[in-house]
């Protein structure tokens, strides 16, 4: 485990961090030995998580997070900075995949898409951007994908949500001098983004091809901590990581 200084240990939160690219995100910042605050609906996987930082020797705490509620969001970027005195990295990871073709007009997963990876990226902006600003100091890790990049037939939505991260991620680093943002664009990743909602037979065949080309989620975790380790004067502002094998 690495040992920074005071200087150059961060507060860091990271939402979506109870499996996949947000949990191997807190595994490997918390190795570089920042503080990580945990965020994700399923708050028995965030304690198991936190202990099992702990217990490697890594500073972790958790909080029940809903990134649809933006009160949720605040409070808890609230409660970190109340605690630390400081937040200086968001990691807005949490996200939803739900895919269908446009014509078969899943609207509930349409809407569940928008409010996940669009309004929960916005809500963890807005919570984070005025401590941030007071300080004249911080880093905003979105999580994208190569659907941000590419449109594929059953991933209209999907691939939409992505371009709007993307976009106002763009927008945020252009208004910036002081944030530092940075997006991060995985393609398939050992996660559980495939495993639930949408079209079946899209599921199962998204699956397949995961099973054969995915890279780990530690992988992009690792793309996020070496973002994160970069002097304040050095802004990573994108990054597309995927299989070698990915079309």
């Amino acid at each position: 485990m690495n040992s920074p200084s005071t200087d150059e240990s961060k507060i860091v939160l990271i939402t979506g961090s109870s499996s996949g690219i947000g949990e191997a995100t807190a595994r490997r910042l918390a190795a570089d030995g920042h503080q990580v605050v945990l965020g994700a609906r399923r708050v028995d996987r965030l304690a198991a998580l936190s202990d099992k930082i702990r217990a490697a020797g890594g500073r972790a705490d958790y909080q029940q997070l809903d990134v649809t509620s933006i009160d949720d969001v605040r409070n808890f970027a609230e409660r970190a900075h109340q605690r630390y005195g400081r937040v200086d990295v968001l990691v807005n990871n949490a996200g939803v995949m739900p895919l269908s073709r446009v014509d078969a007009l899943r609207v509930d997963d349409w809407n569940q898409m928008i409010d996940v990876n669009l309004r929960g990226t916005l809500h963890g902006i807005a919570a984070v951007l005025p401590l941030m600003r007071a300080r004249g100091a911080g880093h905003i890790v979105n999580v994208a994908s190569t659907s941000a990049h590419r449109v594929d037939p059953t991933a209209a939505v999907y691939c939409a949500t992505k371009y709007a991260v993307r976009a106002l991620s763009e927008g945020l680093r252009q208004e910036s001098r002081d944030i530092r943002v940075t997006v991060i664009s995985p393609g398939y990743t050992h996660s559980e983004l495939a495993d639930h909602g949408g079209d079946p037979e899209v599921r199962a065949a998204v699956r397949a091809a995961s099973d054969q080309l995915a890279i780990p989620a530690s992988t992009v975790a690792d793309a996020i901590g070496y973002a994160v380790a970069q002097p304040e004067n050095v802004d990573v502002s994108e990054v597309i990581i995927r299989p070698t094998a990915q079309g």
